[in-house]
């Protein structure tokens, strides 16, 4: 189905979407019923711009929409409790600014114009807008590629499940980091001079954290292993001469290129 969508539909499709030009903070409508009068009362954002007042909830629980129960992925998120709810606009909410969109890749190859409106839904809201994409065909490249691009006009955050598990994880993992520092998964910077060395040599491949451990037991430090001869880096156990060579050659290349 891909392959006999052009560039055209989906250009004519995106430009009619209103795409997001600042993060907003989402915006819950809610409807609840009166137990002694029986209306509907409806709860909407006032004409002063403030947003209603969702109904009670764990705030600790994955919103999800009423359309997704029965979804093979749920029964992956095992860790975080959900709660159903039909007053969302995404699929999951997994954040007081954070929400998914689910698609499966073989749904999009049948209808290729749901996501754009589902994004034409979507509006404006939320910060964190993570479009999850189950790849669940043999040939996904062209799919991808035009998701990929949606994604890029949209402010969407693409995230590839390889299966229904997959796709669970990553919907619980997010809930599970949404008052986590950033810096909890940022690269560990080591503070250690000897750590920072070791990490230094591993830079150059095809040497690992063992032989850098080796090297500076037996030389000391990286002056002494600059000026080893590549004959007596090749005799360090577990190098070996092609280890050594690459390593010679690394460590007395110019710094400024000529």
């Amino acid at each position: 189905m891909m392959d006999d969508l052009g560039d055209d539909s989906f250009d004519d499709v995106l430009a009619a979407m209103d795409m997001p030009t600042a993060p907003k903070q989402s915006k819950v409508e809610a409807a609840t019923k009166s137990a002694e009068t029986g209306t509907k009362i409806g709860a909407s954002v006032s004409s002063t711009g403030g947003a209603a007042k969702p109904p009670p909830s764990n705030p600790h629980s994955i919103w999800v929409h009423t359309k997704q129960r029965g979804n093979p992925i749920l029964k992956s998120i095992l860790n975080v409790p959900l709660e159903f709810r039909d007053d969302i606009v995404a699929d999951y909410v997994v954040g007081r600014t954070s929400c998914i969109l689910y698609l499966s890749l073989k749904y999009h190859n049948l209808n290729p114009d749901y996501i754009c409106q589902r994004l034409k839904t979507l509006g404006k809201l939320y910060e964190l807008r993570v479009l999850l994409v189950q790849v669940d065909t043999p040939e996904p490249n062209n799919a991808l590629k035009s998701l990929t691009r949606i994604s890029l006009l949209a402010d969407l955050t693409m995230m590839l499940a390889w299966n229904a598990e997959e796709a669970g994880k990553i919907i619980e993992t997010y809930k599970q980091f949404e008052k986590r520092p950033p810096d909890l998964i940022m690269e560990r910077v080591e503070s250690n001079p000897h750590q920072k060395l070791v990490a230094a040599l591993t830079n150059i491949k095809p040497v690992n954290k063992t032989d850098a451990v080796t090297l500076l037991q037996i030389f000391g430090n990286l002056e002494n292993i600059a000026n080893a001869s590549e004959e007596r880096l090749s005799q360090v156990m577990g190098l070996g001469p092609r280890k050594a060579k690459k390593l010679f050659k690394t460590l007395h290349e110019p710094f400024l290129s000529k």
